[in-house]
């Protein structure tokens, strides 16, 4: 067997024994280890709860009607085979998904329905009101919506294009305001996991101090004397990610039933859906990098201040 190899398999060994090692330690005090890897995987599951939540609020605005409508509201001259001939035109464009015509009588029966001015209507020679053309864009996006607007208020048959888009205009700015909060909260509880797991780090150092003072007294180097305190955050970490994921199923699991009860009653087949595999991996490789970040950075300060006297 050729020397590297040797020193390779020593290598994989001795990390095994490290690995191995520290979870025996953490499992030794169980209530310790329960309560440090309970608050990392609440601080893992609030933003993760809140990703989960704009993902199913997204897949409820995909479910609705969110495509925006542009009315064209015809000239009075405009006669109804003239706004007919116009809608079955405008049907082939590109960017029009639907084109549906309100004929004179129908905007007039329309407005007295909802108005309350139906007396009043009666007392008129003609209808007052045009024609009216809704155009579906193909597109939700609503830059693309002011675009086919813009084409279509030139057509001469056109008096007036409005494009009714305010209401998703608040929709995607919620939403972008909501991914922003998600992002600055996960910030701001990783900042606390990193406080978290490097105090833990910093009290188990204090407990072994003579065991690191003896260490280096033998000539043990630096990363061998780190390397069973980045396994014991690294543990935290896997601990901590695999709570959060349990916490995020369980609140999932109970909210589930009413959600779909909810659901019923609006004749809708939206189902609450959890995190998925991409999701579940990176909520544990998060905790795991956080856990193997912070003991990397309370070892590294503390482990210098600890020389044998």
């Amino acid at each position: 067997m050729s020397r590297p190899f040797v020193r390779l398999e020593l290598w994989i060994l001795r990390h095994l024994e490290a690995l191995f090692g520290t979870l025996r330690d953490l499992l030794r005090r169980p209530l310790a280890s329960l309560m440090t890897a309970t608050v990392i995987g609440i601080a893992l599951a609030l933003p993760t709860g809140l990703y989960l939540l704009l993902g199913n609020l997204q897949r409820i605005a995909t479910g609705w009607d969110a495509t925006p409508r542009i009315s064209l509201f015809l000239h009075q001259e405009v006669t109804d085979e003239q706004a007919t001939r116009l809608a079955a035109s405008l049907r082939g464009r590109t960017g029009a998904a639907t084109v549906q015509l309100i004929t004179k009588e129908e905007a007039l029966a329309e407005f007295t329905n909802y108005s309350g001015f139906g007396d009043a209507l009666k007392a008129l020679d003609q209808n007052p009101l045009p024609a009216v053309l809704v155009v579906q864009p193909q597109s939700s996006d609503p830059q693309a919506a002011e675009v086919l607007l813009d084409k279509l208020k030139s057509l001469p048959e056109v008096e007036q294009a409005q494009l009714d888009m305010a209401w998703l205009k608040r929709l995607h700015a919620v939403m972008a305001v909501g991914q922003q909060a998600v992002l600055v909260l996960a910030g701001l509880l990783g900042a606390a996991v990193l406080l978290v797991i490097g105090n833990t780090i910093r009290l188990t150092i204090q407990n072994r101090r003579d065991e690191v003072v003896v260490l280096k007294l033998i000539g043990g180097s630096d990363a061998f004397i780190r390397r069973p305190f980045l396994y014991t955050g690294l543990w935290y970490g896997l601990l901590g990610g695999s709570l959060a994921l349990a916490l995020v199923h369980g609140s999932i699991y109970l909210l589930a039933e009413p959600i779909d009860r909810l659901a019923i009653l609006y004749s809708s087949a939206f189902r609450l859906s959890g995190p998925d595999t991409i999701a579940s991996l990176t909520v544990l490789g998060s905790g795991i990098g956080l856990g193997w970040v912070g003991a990397w950075l309370a070892v590294g300060r503390h482990l210098r201040e600890i020389e044998p006297s």
